[in-house]
């Protein structure tokens, strides 16, 4: 390879590094030029963050990979790429699992990648990420020089170097106080906010707006949407970030409870009350309390958290001892609370309180192509848990999770991967090498959006009566669709009364006349 389309490829890059460019348009410009040096199927730029690898940029790779979570230890190749300070190519015929398997977009060629090379970044003298190329063709990479990778990725250090800097500017001009890592995986890489949409962003820039303040939010949107990681994000964004972030579903205790589980008791308050317990208000003091589902608290218990709020003392229940708590307040909810206050069942002076700041979550279905991104991270979080060398969408499998409307967000897009990942693997008798998702495996239905109304011509059901008759045929349909409901909102009994428009004791009775209960 000569010096002359080595410097016509770096050149233009060398100019980006003055230009105000956004990050993702820096990678792809960096990606598009190495693929025209150094021609391969593949090229990815990816971040390390503590044991894992994160992926920036791809360009030749499925979509669903800018999602994926690769963990070093479970991948060899890239092992070996961050030990090395030089460049690495790695045998045609090498028997190490390329993580990459399944995920080059040739659908007519073999899946499996041969041809694999790649380069560690290294900024301030340590190793940053990674740059890597991949080829379907067995040698294709054999004749390239690996001084022309070295040269890139010299390039590409430079080039990520900039575009923190220009954040790190960026957000010290606000406040380096609140520097946030808004993307900071919650509960040691579990969970993590992932998306590009718009909408997405949006959710994303508000989170870093309010979160450096002491405001009350409220945190609004559909089941399964992520109202708790938004709940994290918000904590981490703080200057408690450092200080306890405590959590409590609030419609997951009996009545009874929840004034206990908020503020503590003395011994004999009540009868099983053995000794003094702190409440999560002490719990979280200096920190953050996290109230989830607060549209289930009852109207005694908001006058109470009231007065917490407003004076910041609080009473342990059978003691008359003041206690003062600094605690940040983040509530969430999938009710309409401002309908719930006309209703008469939910205070309005504790709906004010609460949303000095509302934060709408978006539902799944108006994030555009943020579904393949999340369906990359569980695909590979169900690899990595099956034991398998590659876990992948076929494009069939792509278009209909675009095409699903998705009721119950994330949440169901997650159970979705991990339930079809298993059945699908189960309809083999050996363990495959690349585990493709077919449309099939994921057995979709079409559904309709929220508020549209359904198709005049619809054929009335031709479904014959059971036994009992009417009656009985009522009986049956409202069995499925109370389990469906329950299915979804993993056997929560008040979500899913909220979701059919019932009061939560009339469900009750209504599933023991059913057999449910």
């Amino acid at each position: 390879m000569t010096t002359k389309p080595l410097l016509t490829t770096l050149l233009p890059l060398v100019s980006d590094l003055s230009r105000d460019l956004p990050d993702q348009e820096r990678y792809r410009r960096l990606l598009q030029a190495m693929r025209g040096l150094l021609p391969c199927d593949a090229a990815a730029l990816l971040r390390l963050d503590g044991e894992w690898l994160v992926p920036l940029a791809v360009d030749g790779l499925s979509p669903d990979t800018l999602g994926r979570r690769f963990r070093v230890s479970e991948h060899p190749r890239f092992q070996i790429l961050l030990s090395s300070p030089e460049p690495t190519r790695f045998a045609s015929d090498s028997e190490l699992p390329d993580p990459y398997d399944g995920l080059v977009n040739a659908p007519h060629a073999n899946l499996e990648v041969h041809d694999c090379m790649g380069c560690p970044l290294m900024v301030d003298e340590r190793p940053w990420g990674l740059v890597t190329l991949d080829a379907l063709t067995p040698g294709q990479f054999q004749s390239l020089e690996l001084g022309a990778l070295q040269a890139f990725a010299s390039l590409a250090a430079a080039t990520v170097t900039v575009a923190e800097r220009i954040e790190h500017l960026a957000l010290r001009a606000e406040d380096e106080h609140h520097r946030a890592e808004i993307y900071r995986q919650a509960s040691g890489q579990d969970k993590e906010l992932i998306g590009q949409s718009p909408a997405h962003k949006r959710l994303v820039e508000e989170i870093r707006l309010v979160g450096g303040s002491d405001l009350t939010v409220l945190i609004t949107g559909e089941t399964g949407v992520g109202k708790e990681l938004v709940a994290q994000a918000l904590h981490q964004a703080s200057n408690r970030a450092g200080k306890p972030l405590v959590s409590l579903n609030c419609a997951a205790l009996p009545d009874t409870l929840v004034e206990s589980e908020l503020f503590g008791h003395v011994r004999g308050a009540f009868t099983g009350a053995h000794g003094e317990r702190r409440g999560k208000f002490e719990l979280a003091n200096g920190g953050t309390l996290f109230l989830d589902e607060v549209g289930e608290l009852p109207l005694t218990v908001q006058a109470k958290l009231l007065r917490v709020l407003q004076s910041g003392q609080l009473q342990r229940l059978g003691s008359d001892r003041e206690h003062r708590v600094d605690v940040r307040l983040i509530a969430a909810t999938n009710r309409d609370l401002a309908a719930e206050v006309r209703a008469g069942n939910f205070r309005a002076d504790f709906y004010h309180r609460l949303s000095v700041y509302p934060l709408h979550v978006p539902p799944l279905r108006e994030r555009g192509r943020d579904v393949l991104l999340l369906a990359g991270y569980f695909l590979e979080q169900n690899r990595s848990r099956l034991g398998l060398n590659s876990l992948r969408l076929s494009s069939e499998a792509q278009a209909a999770l675009l095409a699903y409307d998705w009721p119950g967000n994330v949440r169901e897009l997650e159970h979705l991967i991990g339930r079809s990942a298993l059945k699908a693997l189960g309809q083999h008798s050996d363990r495959p090498r690349i585990l493709t998702l077919e449309a099939i495996d994921l057995d979709l239905r079409a559904t309709v959006t929220p508020g549209t109304p359904p198709s005049p011509a619809a054929p009335l059901p031709t479904a014959p009566l059971p036994e009992g008759g009417l009656r009985e045929a009522v009986d049956d349909y409202q069995r499925q669709v109370i389990e469906a409901c329950l299915q979804r909102h993993e056997d929560n009994w008040a979500a899913a009364a909220r979701e059919l428009g019932l009061d939560r004791a009339n469900l009750s009775r209504l599933a023991r006349r059913l057999g449910l209960r």
